[in-house]
């Protein structure tokens, strides 16, 4: 897809120096987050490899940093040349747009296994709702690769050093993935905040279609952009398969929520929609099992002063992994959501997606075809749906 024009005057970096500006603290990007994506264990790194990484903004702002992580690595990993540029389509740059970013000074970083580590800022003005493309090669990598495994979003790799390159011919190997990125923040207007969505694979965009950013959280940016409101930064922390309680695909929701919410730039409100995969499992996991799983995610949030909205759990009739048990400890937990008066605001996804002839099944104009995720217009209908008031709260804490 061909990224949409942009004025020059707006491109990153077009009119500035490229030597990259020193942070005060590579351990703190400041700012706002304007994406993000959970990393996960991935297969094992390859020494040499590059990659281009195309990912799609929210918020605008200058100054922008990235967030390399090695969380799921065995073995400190180095980065000897990473660039940040804007898409003309597919792997090709536009022209002037790329520029080397730096760690603490250096054109290097060595992240040690488990950590992440921030770039610091790099001048000029990063628009909002670009495709802002990040290229990175490591000399070194091995072991296992922390990554996303499903971006909806076509990025490319290639081996050796093609990091400066602004021409896409190198770049010959497309996936569906992000490697070792996991986050990019600006500096925003002041008072800028912004909200972090807490999901599963209906939040990392399933049956949306790819490369076309229609995933809830794109359409909600997309509103926030629009609209009179301080928070503007969207984060879209959805892994596929992942559940509140339990690690599988990812780590839970619990096991990873400071690293991939609390930690995050400029946050106000942590979203939470998620459930459905530890009440499919059919693990014995109760109503009250997984309210006490919110009710963790609510009081760690609110320690960190962020505000949490709460999501009822979708309606999954039809799915292979539907039963009337999990149907009951569905409505229940989404009665605590609605009635609870634990979350500091509440969307009610289930209402939105719910069939008016059975309110156990989603409604077929909103169905992806599975059952349980929605196509582009339920993701549409699910992002009207949310109150972006309610995102902008306040919490005692």
């Amino acid at each position: 897809m061909r990224a949409a024009a942009l004025p020059s005057a707006a491109l990153l970096l077009t009119v500035v120096a490229c030597q990259s500006a020193p942070a005060e603290a590579t351990g703190d990007a400041g700012g706002v987050v304007t994406w993000a994506a959970s990393a996960d264990r991935m297969t094992d790194g390859v020494a040499g490899r590059s990659y281009r990484l195309v990912v799609h903004t929210s918020v605008g702002g200058t100054g922008v940093r990235i967030r390399l992580s090695n969380a799921f690595g065995d073995r400190p990993l180095t980065f000897d040349s990473v660039y940040a540029g804007i898409q003309k389509q597919g792997a090709e740059l536009r022209p002037g747009s790329n520029r080397r970013l730096a760690f603490d000074g250096k054109p290097s970083v060595t992240v040690p296994a488990g950590h992440t580590v921030w770039s610091d800022p790099l001048p000029g003005r990063l628009p909002a709702t670009a495709n802002l493309v990040v290229s990175l090669h490591s000399p070194d990598a091995g072991g296992p690769a922390s990554g996303h495994w499903m971006a909806m979003q076509t990025s490319y790799a290639t081996q050796g050093d093609h990091t400066a390159e602004e021409s896409g011919t190198a770049w010959t190997i497309p996936t569906g993935s992000w490697f070792y990125l996991d986050a990019v923040a600006v500096h925003a207007a002041k008072g800028t905040g912004a909200v972090v969505a807490l999901g599963d694979s209906i939040t990392d965009g399933w049956q949306s279609t790819s490369d076309l950013n229609r995933r809830w959280p794109d359409y909600l940016a997309r509103r926030l952009q629009k609209t009179d409101t301080a928070v503007k930064g969207v984060a879209n922390e959805g892994i596929s398969g992942n559940k509140v309680l339990a690690d599988g695909p990812g780590q839970s929701a619990l096991n990873r929520l400071e690293r991939d919410v609390l930690s995050q730039p400029g946050v106000r409100t942590v979203f939470l929609f998620q459930g459905v995969n530890d009440i499919k499992a059919h693990t014995g996991v109760t109503a009250d099992d997984l309210i006490e799983g919110y009710r963790e995610i609510i009081d760690r949030a609110h320690a960190a002063g962020k505000c949490v909205v709460g999501a009822t759990v979708g309606p999954f009739k039809g799915w292979h992994e539907w039963d009337p048990a999990g149907e009951a400890v569905r409505q229940e937990v989404n009665e605590f959501i609605r009635t609870g008066g634990e979350f500091d605001a509440v969307t009610d996804f289930d209402r939105v997606l719910r069939s008016p002839y059975d309110r156990a099944r989603m409604l077929p104009a909103l169905d992806g075809g599975d059952h349980i995720h929605p196509n582009d217009k339920g993701m549409q209908a699910m992002a009207d749906a949310v109150d972006l008031t309610a995102l902008d709260c306040e919490t005692t804490g």
